[in-house]
């Protein structure tokens, strides 16, 4: 529960401080909003224990491409497309896992800082765990599916006209 709410607040903190970067922009006359698309490929490593207690930790290590394209206003879609895999998790027991995840995103440049923009999002989908044991009412299945979300935004630097490095996220 705490987790969900210290998630919360950092989103409500990363949307205040985008909507207040947004209202202090100065808007050009005769200039149109453009749209953009970017695309983002990273690495991933992720901390996990199995459910039982005095079991180990493991590393899911995997990767993640992100699109977004900005239509109106700083207004857009994402789309998280990620996935992990673990060897031997507990006695031989491997880990696998892929998700899929859109929703909303908001980005604006931050005045103060030319080559910089701010994003924050909002994606939701699904994550299918494969390859692995996982327990169910009717004994033990080799797959499981679940909702997955994934709340906040991240900081892009341009260093070229159409290259920027996420250097936050």
């Amino acid at each position: 529960m705490q987790s969900i709410f210290r998630g919360g607040v950092l989103l409500a903190g990363a949307l205040m401080m985008t909507l207040a970067a947004a209202a202090q922009q100065q808007p050009v006359s005769g200039r149109s909003y453009n749209s953009s698309f970017d695309l983002g490929v990273t690495f991933n490593l992720e901390r996990a224990q199995v459910a039982e207690t005095g079991t180990p930790d493991f590393w899911l290590k995997g990767g993640s491409v992100d699109a977004a394209a900005t239509v109106w206003r700083g207004m857009g879609m994402a789309v998280n497309a990620s996935g992990g895999h673990a060897s031997n998790i507990q006695n031989g027991i491997s880990l696998s896992e892929l998700s899929l995840m859109a929703g909303p995103r908001y980005t604006c440049n931050l005045p103060i800082l030319h080559r910089t923009q701010l994003f924050t999002e909002g994606l939701f989908g699904a994550v299918n765990a494969f390859d692995s044991v996982f327990l169910r009412s009717t004994g033990t299945t080799s797959t499981a599916d679940a909702f997955s979300m994934q709340l906040g935004g991240g900081v892009n630097v341009r260093v070229a006209k159409n290259f920027s490095i996420r250097a936050l996220e």
